[in-house]
């Protein structure tokens, strides 16, 4: 799989480009400011519909235009497919697939499969939960799209649950002495005529046990899919961590999760085992209901997907606050690596490989070991600032250099 041509129009920097590119690696040379980073963000989004720089799309859109359009002319298996994209902030977004328009945006998932290792991936390491859950979840979608759907009904599902626990915080906090409607005065919780503030607790009690199904069942199937996801990375961080930091001490990923502490179930979890959907379903409906008293107090929801994290070790120690700044560096880079060799084994086929200003953070003995791990790629995009950045083994005979200036993209010669 790669990619033959791009083109951007109003997009981040760029008025109008047009790039064309070829399998084997190719080097957007230019100094910090140019766009290039630019230029594989749009790659990017093509195959993930997302940034990996910015959470919302509004940054995209050229200053001044009211939409940017993302082209991508993608090649897997002789066969071309042409992607487009239209960027709208706040209206929904089009997508069409070999000019034919799309239902939804995320019909086009899988057309174009990448993986991109940037200076933002430190924060796989020390950053915060949600990075290393965004991790997962994007490379879940990558390995299989549909996940992408139950992704986004899990998103549904929990901001609808966190509206009725903040709606109806009220009456938990409310005393119990208050009557029937207007008997607990002004400031207390409004109710229906003639409905008593239990008679509310009770209405909205059974509301939120249904919710309770809806999350439990669908964060069952994510969490589920994360955790096989997670046991079949596993070998290949370690191998890849090996080889990027020439050592021997063991780098391991283990599942936190937010089921109740104890339970038989999150102690498969930490120890890396994969239960069954349903009895993953069951322990958050039972996790819920241990922490019910507290997420009426909160307003949040408090057990499921989205509150689990990865604990990244290296050896015995926790990698966050015990790795140093290089140690740290192969991790992030491994966990990438990891994740471009499953896709590989899985799909048959190379995702596109992207290294965004990476080599200048690495020292030289990284340096080569990270080209001898990529030089074998269908195809690698790599930005760098100065050409001494990367590595001469990288720019072989299917090498080419794109000079990158102020928005405009020239072949070197």
């Amino acid at each position: 799989m790669h990619l033959r041509h791009l083109s951007l129009t109003d997009f981040r920097s760029y008025p109008h480009a047009e790039v064309d590119l070829t399998p084997g690696v190719t080097v957007l040379l230019g100094r910090n400011g140019q766009g290039k980073t630019n230029l594989v963000e749009a790659a990017g989004y093509v195959a993930t519909l997302g940034s990996h720089r910015v959470a919302q799309d509004g940054p995209l859109v050229r200053a001044g235009a009211d939409s940017a359009i993302v082209r991508a002319t993608v090649v897997h298996q002789g066969h071309e497919s042409l992607v487009e994209l239209e960027i709208v902030p706040g209206r929904a977004n089009k997508a069409r697939l070999n000019r034919s328009p799309m239902t939804r945006q995320r019909d086009v998932l899988g057309t174009l499969r990448s993986v991109l290792f940037a200076p933002e991936d430190l924060a796989l390491v020390k950053g915060d939960p949600s990075e290393r859950r965004r991790f997962l979840d994007d490379l879940l979608v990558a390995r299989q799209p549909r996940w992408s759907a139950v992704r986004a009904d899990y998103d549904k599902a929990l901001r609808q649950r966190g509206a009725l626990l903040k709606q109806a915080s009220h009456l938990w906090r409310a005393p119990s002495r208050a009557g029937r409607s207007g008997g607990s005065g002004r400031s207390g919780p409004q109710l229906t005529a003639g409905q008593t503030l239990e008679e509310a607790r009770a209405g909205a009690l059974a509301t939120l046990e249904v919710f309770d199904e809806q999350l439990a069942q669908i964060g069952a199937a994510l969490l589920y899919a994360r955790l096989r996801l997670l046991r079949d990375l596993r070998p290949y961080l370690q191998e890849a961590y090996r080889t990027i930091s020439d050592s021997e001490t063991p780098a391991q990923v283990t599942y936190r999760s937010s089921l109740a502490t104890g339970s038989a179930e999150a102690t498969a979890v930490e120890a890396g085992e994969v239960p069954e959907q349903e009895q993953l379903r069951t322990a958050i409906l039972s996790s819920i209901e241990a922490v019910r008293t507290q997420e009426q107090e909160r307003g949040v929801c408090l057990v499921g997907p989205h509150r689990d994290d990865l604990l990244v070790t290296l050896g015995d120690l926790p990698a966050k606050g015990y790795a140093s700044h290089g140690e740290s560096w192969s991790l992030a880079l491994g966990l990438r690596l990891a994740g471009f060799h499953l896709l590989r084994h899985d799909l048959g086929t190379d995702p596109v490989l992207v290294l965004d200003d990476v080599f200048a953070e690495l020292d030289s003995g990284r340096r080569e070991r990270l080209a001898e791990l990529v030089a074998d790629c269908e195809q690698v995009l790599v930005t760098a600032a100065v050409h001494e950045d990367v590595p001469d083994r990288l720019l072989g005979a299917q090498g080419q250099v794109l000079d990158v200036t102020l928005g405009e993209v020239v072949r070197r010669a």
